[in-house]
C-alpha cells in the first residue's frame, strides 16, 4: 500500500502487482463530504462522502454494478 501523509489506508484493489493499484484510504483532517479518498493507479483522486460510500457499497452488495466488472 502506498502511504500518502494524513491518509489511513483501507485497502488496495488488485494488490497483486507493483503498478500502483487503486486504493480506498480515509481522510480524518478533510471536510465530512471529502472524507472517503478513492485513488486510481494514474493517480488520480476521488474524494467522496461517507454517506455516498455507503451508497456505493450498497449498489454494489445490491448487484448494481455487476455488468461493470464483466467487461
Amino acid at each position: 500500500m502506498t502511504d500518502i501523509p494524513g491518509l489511513e489506508p483501507v485497502a488496495v484493489f488488485c494488490g497483486n502487482c507493483d503498478c500502483g493499484c487503486p486504493q480506498l484510504f480515509v481522510d480524518p483532517g478533510a471536510p465530512a463530504e471529502r472524507r472517503v479518498v478513492l485513488t486510481d493507479d494514474f493517480g488520480q483522486r476521488v474524494q467522496m462522502s461517507a454517506d455516498q460510500f455507503s451508497s456505493l457499497l450498497a449498489d454494489a452488495k445490491g448487484g448494481k454494478l455487476d455488468g461493470v466488472a464483466l467487461s
